[in-house]
């Protein structure tokens, strides 16, 4: 039943493997790897890839792989135990050529893993045969509650009788219910005490002796200033306005700001970090000193690591990192990848366990960060704009988490690098909405009028009205940016909650039918659990309204308002780890350059500290 197993080393030496067919696994181990090992996800021990579940042990002692591969379909319960049982047995088989690191030899294991398996599948049916058993009592969550715990307390639920449960003799249960004191009266008697006494702290006001003054309150018709006759009133019309009808004065402080590549986040000052670096390193640590300590570090031996003693450390990590606003789930993966990574590896006399952990979290952290592919979104346009045809990119996200905002500020950063750039306003629901991104341009023409580029109109704003399909007037824009011989064409749509799925098929469409370059989902900074929620509805509902065999997911992420969280930065922790997909950009402002790009080591300072 298993297809494949192989046995190898973490730097890519194969040791041992063993195929059932002639398929071709290579890719979905390559896949394995890529996506799980490689980028510190190694919390669950299986993957799937194709058809085919893989699941695999690590073992950081020897730095070795083991991976089994079968058929998704089938449900076979004596895998962990097949695992378990082989790394068993191949270290203790090959241990002293495993501590020589002699990788390169031929290991005859085939007859103990044809032992092994065959006791484990009759393992696997002795199992099937023994019925089900109910859990005692003892292992249940129930008898893991206290007393105290079951007790309602007042202000829970007022309309209901509030009932303490006690611990009695003579009651043949065991419990006993009655009514709980009422302390409202007390608590009332406090409140009106205190009230009280913070009233005779204020001195009242002195009456004036005079009579006050009667004030005629009747209802007055409003005068407008525009003098209220009729032909004021197109004044007033800002929904007829096109571009150029109201002069803009232009914010020349800003010009020339964000000219080449986007600067990189600064969460904490550099002396911060650097003395709190120095600090660390004053403790004696035997991988950055030699001599006398390495020596000491030969003669008196080392320890390997074990769940259990990492356990402590990484249960206040994992709060740490909750308390940072990284995701629940997201922590709890983290800290499990840890353990795996760390379970039996030898740990020197002078390296305490928590200053392990947590080098090691923080090492997963940046790795997690750190993009898989390089997002140059210049690079990318400069190659369209050679091939005769636009550099598109959509901006999809929820409602008002900045989507606008942060797309008017990419704007200013494509035509501060000589990119002109077309809006195509596709938010055809939100009141406003075409109104805003009017205003945007006018103000992006202002500063950069044609005059400065050689006559050419550098910002340009395609729209249709409200009520229109969004779809169809991305295509138009698209192909009018085409005729018009334009750089970019930003593609702005309506803010969707992820449960909303006339809305998010729409959205499907519009990425299914026009195909951009880059499709960029908006988030806050400010929410945790919320955003893998959102991130993982995005990509499942484009991935199921999309007939394509190969549908376009999320390929990165805007972070906004990330000026308002201090060093809460979980965010960008619980969006990468989901998606798997790079920070493109974050929003720290209000202002056009108010842009930064994500810098991985300063978000994980921020976070561990």
């Amino acid at each position: 039943m298993l297809d494949l197993f192989s046995i190898f080393s973490k730097g890519g030496i194969v040791l041992w493997c063993f195929q059932s067919t002639s398929e071709i696994f290579s890719p979905s181990v390559n896949a394995l790897i890529r996506s799980v090992i490689l980028q510190e996800r190694s919390g669950n021990n299986s993957f799937n890839h194709n058809s085919l579940t893989l699941q695999y042990k690590l073992d950081n002692e020897f730095e070795l792989v083991f991976v089994v591969a079968y058929q998704r379909i089938l449900q076979l319960s004596y895998v962990d135990k097949f695992l378990n049982d082989v790394h068993l047995e191949f270290r203790d088989k090959y241990k002293n050529e495993l501590q020589s690191g002699r990788h390169i030899m031929d290991f005859d294991f085939k007859t103990s893993y044809d032992n092994i398996l065959r006791l484990c599948e009759q393992w696997a049916k002795s199992q099937a045969k023994i019925p089900k058993q109910m859990r005692t009592f003892e292992d249940s969550l129930k008898s893991k509650k206290t007393v105290a715990s079951m007790i309602e307390r007042k202000g829970e639920e007022k309309s209901k009788k509030s009932v303490k449960i006690v611990e009695t003799k003579n009651v043949p249960n065991g419990v006993e219910e009655y009514p709980e004191p009422e302390d409202d009266m007390y608590a009332a008697n406090r409140a009106k005490l205190a009230q009280k006494i913070a009233s005779k702290g204020k001195k009242e006001p002195k009456k004036s002796p005079k009579s006050p003054k009667v004030v005629d309150r009747t209802k007055k018709p409003r005068v407008w200033e525009l003098g209220g006759g009729t032909r004021d009133l197109p004044s007033l019309d800002f929904g007829t306005d096109k571009e150029g009808d109201v002069e803009v004065a232009p914010d020349t402080q800003l010009i020339g700001q964000m000219t080449g590549a986007i600067r990189d986040l600064e969460v904490e000052s550099e002396e911060s970090s650097s003395e709190e670096e120095t600090d660390h390193s004053a403790a004696p640590s035997p991988k950055k000193t030699g001599g006398m300590f390495s020596i000491f570090k030969g003669l008196v031996g080392s320890k390997a690591l074990s769940e259990e003693s990492m356990r402590p450390v990484l249960d206040q990590l994992r709060d740490h990192l909750i308390a940072k606003n990284v995701a629940a789930d997201i922590a709890n993966k983290l800290c499990e990848s840890v353990a795996t990574k760390l379970d039996g590896k030898v740990l020197g006399t002078f390296d305490s366990v928590a200053k392990t952990v947590r080098a090691t979290l923080t090492e997963s952290l940046v790795q997690i960060l750190s993009p898989r592919r390089r997002v140059d979104i210049l690079r990318d346009c400069l190659h369209a704009k050679q091939q005769g045809r636009p550099y598109v990119m959509t901006f999809c996200g929820v409602n008002g988490v900045g989507k606008s905002t942060n797309l008017a500020k990419i704007c200013f950063w494509l035509i501060e690098n000589d990119l002109s750039v077309l809006v195509a306003a596709c938010d055809t629901f939100r009141a406003g909405a075409v109104e805003q991104l009017r205003t945007h341009a006018r103000r992006l023409d202002a500063m950069h009028p044609p005059s400065a580029h050689g006559g050419r109109k550098m910002v340009h704003l395609y729209e249709k009205g409200y009520g229109k399909d969004a779809a169809g007037i991305a295509m138009e824009a698209i192909r009018y940016a085409a005729e018009a011989k334009l750089d970019v064409v930003l593609v702005d749509t309506a803010g969707r909650m992820q449960d909303n799925e006339p809305l998010m098929r729409a959205l499907a469409k519009l990425i299914k039918v026009n195909e951009p370059d880059l499709v960029l989902f908006v988030g806050e900074a400010l929410v945790g659990n919320e955003a893998v929620d959102q991130l993982v509805k995005f990509n499942q509902a484009l991935a199921d309204h999309s007939s394509s065999t190969n549908p376009h997911m999320i390929d990165g992420i805007v972070l906004t308002k990330f000026d308002t969280i201090d060093d809460k930065v979980g965010a960008a922790i619980s969006m990468t780890y989901i998606t798997g997909q790079p920070i493109v950009f974050v929003g720290t402002g209000q202002t056009y350059t108010d842009l930064k790009a994500l810098n991985a080591n300063a978000v994980v300072h921020a976070l561990m500290k």
